[in-house]
Parts: structure tokens; C-alpha cells; sequence
């Protein structure tokens, strides 16, 4: 897939755009990207970045990086995307200049959105606008149920099972392994230590069963209470995996909520249970 982040960077060809944030890239945003993908012309994405609503002022708990929405959007078949710049700039542009700058000058014919879709300054453009200047409107099959805000609340609560049905594969946490206390290893568990954006969605503290680079992973996400930690950490540890991960990126999903964190009489205590948890975890099974 190729990336471009001006509508200058498209050679101008016959397209079918899906356009919207795709934060996710959640079973509703791929039957959007379906239609474009179906309709025999070349399939492009226009994406926003940042999230248009942490521009305007909210918080927003991303389920996705930019960079795993562009590996799914490849996956999904997407042949190229624009990353446009979410900026005030962007914001004042009338439905008709967005239309010129980023639809008609890289041949757009067609575009796939949702049905709410609404675009330009104060939001003053429509699915008639759009038709109005003879881009054909793709019918868009509707996944009832699926939604971000959906995605968002199914993690936070620890429903991973919900999560997966609607993102069509397992929430992942993605980020940077870190160095953190080394802990783990001198428990006979070694952890990786990952930094996450906080802009990004996290599940409620606890432990979770999951797979990273093809292992089963048990994920801690929490404070570590049992040695008074006050910040957050997720740390997973990798079954059966020896390397160094430091400093590389990391890409964890999780399937199942097993526990809360807890703490324990001694570090014995600690040591059985996680025992427990690498038990569970070689047991769970992969939300579909």
C-alpha cells in the first residue's frame, strides 16, 4: 500500500475513496472499505490524523496507533491512503475545496462513507454534496451493533469477547518495549516492559491471557500493588520466547481477562498464582 500525505503525492487515476478516521479499523470501517475495494476502481483511503475530536478539544482513548491503522488498512486491500493533517487549516475548508483539493485532483469517481458522513467547515457538507458533484455515492452494507464508542467501552469493562467481535479480530495493545524493574525475571517470569501512548485505549487494570509475535503472552496491566507501585505498567510475559525485546515495538493481543491484580502474603504467594496465570494463559482461546 502506498502512503502519501498530500493529495499531490496521488498520481491522478480513477478511485473510489473511503474516507473517515478508521480509528480501529473496526467491522463497520471494512464493510466501508469493502465497497471502495468491490467497485472495480482503484481502492483509496483518506484518513484523519490526529482524531478530529482531540483537535477540537476531547478526549478520545485510541483503539489503534496511526501505524497498526495502516497495516490494517493494507490488509484490508487498501491500495493507497492519505494521511490528511487534521489541522484548523483543514477545518476551514468549504465542502467544495474539499472536494477539489482531495477528491477530483486524484480522480476520484466514486466515495464510500457512512451515512452520517458529514465533511467541511462546520460540518456544512452531505451525502447530497457529494452527489451534487457527480462523484457517485457506493452502497456501504451496514454492520449493525459495531462502533467505536462500542470497541471502547467492551475494553475498558475487560469484555475482550465483545471487543473481538466487533473489531473482527482481538484488541491489541501496542507500544515500546521499555527497561522497567526486572522484576520479573527474578521471579522466574520475565516481563517486557512496554510504554504506550496515553492517548491510547487500555482495559481495566488486571490480568490478561493473550499472544505476542506468536507466543501466548499473560499480560499484567496495572500499579504491581503487591509492591506498591503507583504507576501504571503492562507487562506481558512471553511463554516459551528468548530474545531481547528492548527498545523494539511490540504488538500484544489480548483474549481473555483472567483476574484482578492483588496483593499477597509473600512473594511465594505471588510466584504460585502466576503460575496460575501462565496455566490459564496456555489454555485460553483466541476470540474469533
Amino acid at each position: 500500500m502506498r502512503i502519501a500525505h498530500a493529495p499531490s503525492q496521488l498520481e491522478r487515476r480513477p478511485r473510489a475513496v473511503a474516507i473517515g478516521t478508521f480509528d480501529g479499523v473496526h467491522r463497520g470501517h471494512r464493510s466501508v472499505l469493502r465497497a471502495a475495494i468491490d467497485s472495480g476502481l482503484e481502492p483509496t483511503v483518506i484518513t484523519l490524523d490526529p482524531h478530529p475530536r482531540i483537535v477540537l478539544g476531547n478526549r478520545v482513548d485510541l483503539i489503534s496507533t496511526l501505524e497498526r491503522r495502516l497495516e490494517l488498512l493494507a490488509e484490508a486491500g487498501v491500495a493507497d491512503t492519505m494521511v490528511a493533517a487534521f489541522t484548523p487549516e483543514f477545518m476551514r475548508l468549504t465542502p467544495d475545496e474539499f472536494i477539489a483539493t482531495y477528491l477530483t485532483s486524484i480522480g476520484a469517481e466514486a466515495v464510500a462513507v457512512g451515512e452520517d458522513f458529514r465533511f467541511g467547515h462546520r460540518r456544512s457538507g452531505s451525502l447530497e454534496t457529494l452527489r451534487a458533484a457527480g462523484l457517485e455515492l457506493l452502497p456501504v452494507a451496514e454492520v449493525e451493533g459495531v462502533s467505536s464508542s462500542g470497541v471502547r467501552d467492551a475494553v475498558r469493562d475487560g469484555e475482550l469477547a465483545g471487543a473481538a467481535e466487533m473489531l473482527g479480530r482481538p484488541f491489541e495493545l501496542d507500544g515500546t518495549v521499555v527497561a522497567g524493574d526486572q522484576r520479573g525475571g527474578t521471579l522466574g517470569y520475565p516481563t517486557a516492559n512496554i510504554a504506550m501512548d496515553p492517548q491510547l485505549l487500555c482495559p481495566r487494570y488486571g490480568i490478561y491471557a493473550g499472544e505476542a509475535l506468536g507466543h501466548r503472552a499473560a499480560v499484567s496491566i496495572g500499579t504491581n500493588p503487591h509492591y506498591g507501585g503507583t504507576e501504571r505498567r503492562i507487562e506481558p510475559y512471553l511463554l516459551d520466547f528468548d530474545g531481547d525485546l528492548y527498545g523494539k515495538r511490540l504488538v500484544v493481543e489480548l483474549w481473555a481477562r483472567l483476574r484482578d491484580e492483588e496483593v499477597f502474603e509473600n512473594e511465594e504467594a505471588l510466584i504460585d498464582q502466576i503460575a496460575r496465570d501462565v496455566d490459564a494463559t496456555r489454555a485460553a482461546v483466541r476470540p474469533a
